[in-house]
């Protein structure tokens, strides 16, 4: 039992004697790490404030004021260790050895952090703009280095990699998205005055009055008759339903003058190759 005692006193005693040591050194560490990111956190702050005020993108007045306050960091827990009494020469040299090697197991995501990076730098679109990528289709309402989100006419959220979006075809069409449609009408129907027709049809319409006037011609010809093409620009957050209205406007007018829609031909039809007996009679002549 007395030499329990005597153990747990010295146990004591050179726990005091660690914190007599040790104590305010370990104390004032802490509070310079704590008052460090207090500060590291405002000074992101402002440098994304400063950013918004000189009229840069939001998404890059984040990315820079994230930058800053990273910074900031770094220096903090380096001064931190160094009041611990922690050489940092080996954790540099230990960091870039794992930096290596969680760079070749992580090449996915890293690739996406450096697309994410080009694209806040050169800013292709922003936040609000509608993009098309690999026919996919909405409205920005994030960016982050790993993936940009978008959002669909029903509010559904589309998380494209960025990866996926640096070095495609990428389609901003701003606010809105272009609607093209063709019908085909007989070849004894008038043509102008279809065209006429649609034309004061989307006129019409006060949706169609927000991007480009919309395009109504003779798109191209087919067997028997004539192909209308129509061209507008509706708004994103819309489309579709835009897009039927405008179609069920068209359809009541075309009916209301009096012109008939002819259903396409087959291409199978147009170049269907002649059968043994219909060569035969071609080349007699019957």
């Amino acid at each position: 039992m007395q030499q329990e005692m005597e153990t747990l006193a010295k146990f004591v005693d050179t726990v005091v004697q660690f914190a007599v040591t040790y104590g305010f050194q370990i104390l004032g560490a802490l509070v310079f790490l704590v008052i460090g990111l207090k500060i590291a956190a405002w000074c992101g702050g402002k440098t994304m404030q400063l950013a918004e005020r000189k009229d840069l993108d939001m998404t890059l007045a984040k990315f820079i004021g994230n930058v800053v306050k990273l910074v900031v960091v770094v220096f903090v827990v380096i001064i931190t260790l160094g009041n611990f009494g922690i050489t940092i020469a080996p954790l540099i040299a230990l960091a870039g050895a794992g930096a290596f090697g969680a760079t070749l197991a992580i090449q996915g995501p890293l690739s996406n952090y450096g697309a994410g990076l080009a694209i806040i730098l050169a800013r292709p679109f922003v936040v609000g703009n509608t993009i098309t990528v690999k026919k996919t289709s909405g409205v920005v309402d994030e960016i982050k280095l790993a993936a940009t989100v978008l959002v669909g006419e029903d509010g559904e959220r589309i998380t494209i990699p960025n990866k996926q979006i640096v070095g495609e075809i990428l389609t901003n069409s701003h606010g809105h998205r272009v609607v093209q449609t063709k019908l085909c009408i007989a070849e004894a129907g008038d043509a102008e005055r279809a065209i006429d027709h649609l034309r004061r049809t989307l006129g019409g319409i006060p949706e169609l009055g927000e991007g480009p006037a919309p395009q109504v011609g003779i798109h191209d010809f087919t067997y028997g008759g004539v192909v209308i093409g129509l061209r507008f620009w509706v708004p994103s957050q819309k489309y579709f339903q835009i897009r039927y209205a405008v179609n069920q406007a068209v359809l009541g007018a075309l009916a209301a003058s009096g012109i008939r829609l002819m259903p396409a031909v087959p291409a199978a039809v147009v170049a269907a190759p002649l059968t043994a007996d219909e060569e035969e009679r071609e080349q007699e002549g019957i």
